[in-house]
């Protein structure tokens, strides 16, 4: 058995129109909320009138220094100088004085014996050098007879020349003796030693006089075998 309704009450029908109705209501809440925009009262600014400082430019006026004035020049001032006065000199001469033939003139005699001074300047060179007895080869024989080789420079093999600087003075002696160039081991004594107990040589002389002369010579210093 069916129930029975009144047309009047059937809810049913109203159905499309409430959807319609909250369809339309779902859009506009959606968009104004999609629309609405709120503001920030921080971001508001006083836009008032700003206050402007000026600077206030004085003009400065240019500084216009004068030249420097020009050097004084001093003109030299002549002095006019009178010449030199004589010197008048009075000399004293005696003209009463009687001559005879017994009157004795004293006659002057001119020195000239002139004593010079003796100078201790040391050659390099010299008119005529220093020699020592029987020239130099019989020097260099001396040396190789009466050197005695170092032990030390013997055992470390050691060989070459020993320079010595010596002076000859006025009486041909052989002084100041000192090794100027060695090559060590005992070589450079052994060579002053054996140039000290040489014979004295003939002297250098300058002008025909007899002056001290500076040499240097070499000793050789070479194993034999």
């Amino acid at each position: 058995m069916e129930p029975k309704k009144a047309p009047e009450k059937d809810l049913n029908r109203f159905t499309g129109l409430f959807f319609n109705i909250g369809l339309v209501i779902t859009l506009i809440v959606t968009i104004t909320a999609f629309e609405w925009k709120k503001y920030d009262e921080s971001d508001i600014k006083d836009l008032g009138v700003a206050e402007v400082v000026t600077e206030e430019v004085i003009d400065i006026p240019l500084t216009v220094q004068p030249p420097p004035p020009p050097p004084v020049i001093q003109q030299p001032e002549i002095i006019e100088v009178p010449d030199e006065q004589e010197i008048e000199q009075t000399v004293d001469v005696n003209l009463d004085v009687e001559v005879n033939e017994n009157t004795r003139v004293e006659e002057v005699v001119p020195v000239t014996d002139v004593v010079e001074e003796e100078t201790e300047e040391i050659f390099t060179i010299a008119e005529t050098q220093p020699s020592p007895p029987g020239g130099m080869e019989a020097f260099l024989g001396y040396l190789g007879k009466n050197i005695v080789y170092p032990e030390q420079a013997r055992r470390m093999g050691m060989e070459g020349k020993v320079f010595v600087e010596f002076i000859v003075d006025k009486n041909g002696n052989l002084t100041d003796i000192r090794a100027i160039k060695g090559i060590g081991g005992g070589c450079d004594e052994e060579a002053v030693r054996v140039l000290k107990s040489a014979p004295a040589w003939s002297p250098g002389k300058q002008r025909g006089r007899a002056v001290k002369v500076k040499m240097v010579v070499p000793v050789f210093f070479k194993l034999g075998g």
